[in-house]
């Protein structure tokens, strides 16, 4: 794909959209605007990261794997953010796998130029390091989450996260892929959806998710949604 005058006076990632117009015009040559498909892997464990990417609408899952195959999702990135963090902090090898969730498209870097243009010290520098404290902020308050509440408050924020991202009340997902980015199984999943639907506040069916009840929703979801988001408009100006 090629970028087109919108995409570059309009960015639709928000990191690119807050940087300095100085900033944002030095790497604009450098940046190229690629479809992500459904289930795409951007790297894996181990692998080094030779392009970063900062989605439009896509939804990209940061995943660990256990020995046995077992997966949890430790992050979610969408237009808020950039995948391939390790990068900016000094390293270029993953040691989690980034699965693209929901398709769309996002801007692709050379891992070099952006550590190259990091190194600058300038406003991008300080874009990406409040990005990364709220990308922590995402991870840190998940694993409490994982722990501590249960599924279908998990269930309703990360639904929550979803529709953030997409901007939608409606999109696909299937049991399946749920089950992986929460760490439990299958049945568990279908029990915690049938809560949510059974109460009026989503429908399921043939892994199309619509959110019915927004506000029952949050009401549902634990405090940990509410927590991240804030610090997303805390550090960098706009809900995650």
């Amino acid at each position: 794909m090629s970028l087109n005058k919108n995409a570059l006076e309009e960015p639709a990632n928000h990191l690119l959209a807050v940087l300095p117009a100085s900033d944002y015009e030095r790497i604009v040559p450098h940046l190229k605007l690629v479809s992500l498909s459904n289930r795409q892997v951007l790297y894996e464990p181990g692998e080094p990261i030779a392009q970063v990417y900062f989605p439009n609408k896509a939804v990209v899952s940061i995943i660990t794997t256990m020995e046995d195959g077992s997966t949890v999702e430790a992050g979610l990135v969408s237009n808020e953010g950039m995948v391939g963090i390790p990068v900016i902090l000094g390293d270029n090898i993953a040691t989690t796998t980034a699965l693209v969730q929901v398709p769309d498209s996002a801007m692709q870097m050379d891992a070099d130029m952006l550590r190259s243009e990091f190194d600058r010290g300038t406003g991008l520098q300080s874009v990406l390091l409040r990005y990364v404290q709220g990308m922590y902020t995402q991870i840190a308050q998940g694993s409490a989450c994982n722990r501590l509440h249960k599924l279908e408050q998990r269930l309703a924020r990360w639904l929550l996260t979803v529709s953030d991202r997409l901007q939608s009340e409606e999109f696909p997902l299937t049991q399946e892929f749920i089950s992986q980015m929460l760490g439990v199984r299958r049945a568990g999943v279908t029990e915690a959806a049938n809560i949510l639907s059974q109460a009026g506040i989503i429908t399921y069916q043939r892994g199309q998710i619509n959110i019915l009840n927004r506000e029952a929703l949050e009401k549902t979801s634990c405090e940990c949604y509410q927590i991240i988001e804030d610090e997303y408009v805390r550090l960098l100006g706009f809900a995650q």
